[in-house]
């Protein structure tokens, strides 16, 4: 692999040149929030973006350092906030480094055992996501969350455990600002 450089707009968080572009609308959430009946109502009205990841291309192996870039729209369903579907890595042993460039949110962390952790993001902040957290994150302003991932090539990513599971805490707009509160669903399995 040869060295190479990527131009990244700083308004837009959009990649030049870029592999790809994830999209994750309304639809592909299914099942992440609290208020199912807010989600139905809101996916009848529109099947909106939520958020989007431009994908440099480096390869997804050991020694390489994939980066991308991920715009979370502003929104809410129900109280919570318009989110990332989140993961855990599959080689659990590996870091996370998330740049905040330009709007707010949270960086909500959590280990297998359900202890969770946050910090919050605004343009300028470097987010340390240590080994064995699984990691999501949240737009809780006005306009479009966007920050700058890099991580191992070797990393990988289990989203099924947090489609399965989803997070312990939730993130949600409660008296005009951000409250992480416990999550009913999320159910602690025994050892």
């Amino acid at each position: 692999m040869k060295p190479f450089k990527t131009l990244l707009n700083m308004k837009s968080g959009e990649l030049n040149p870029y592999k790809g572009v994830i999209e994750r609308r309304l639809s592909d959430t299914k099942g992440m929030w609290l208020d199912a009946q807010a989600y139905s109502k809101l996916l009848n009205q529109e099947d909106k973006l939520i958020y989007k990841v431009y994908e440099v291309d480096v390869p997804q192996k050991s020694g390489q350092l994939p980066h991308c870039t991920t715009i979370i729209y502003p929104g809410k369903v129900g109280s919570e906030y318009f989110m990332t579907k989140g993961h855990f890595h599959l080689k659990e042993d590996t870091a996370e480094i998330y740049f905040c460039l330009q709007g707010e949110g949270y960086l909500l962390m959590q280990t297998s055992q359900g202890q969770v952790s946050s910090i919050q993001m605004k343009s300028g902040i470097i987010a340390y996501v240590p080994p064995y957290q699984g990691h999501r994150t949240m737009n809780t302003g006005d306009e479009e969350f966007i920050f700058l991932a890099v991580y191992p090539g070797d990393a990988g990513h289990d989203y099924k455990a947090v489609e399965e599971r989803g997070f312990a805490k939730v993130l949600v707009e409660e008296r005009g600002s951000p409250q992480l509160k416990r999550n009913p669903k999320y159910v602690i399995e025994p050892e």
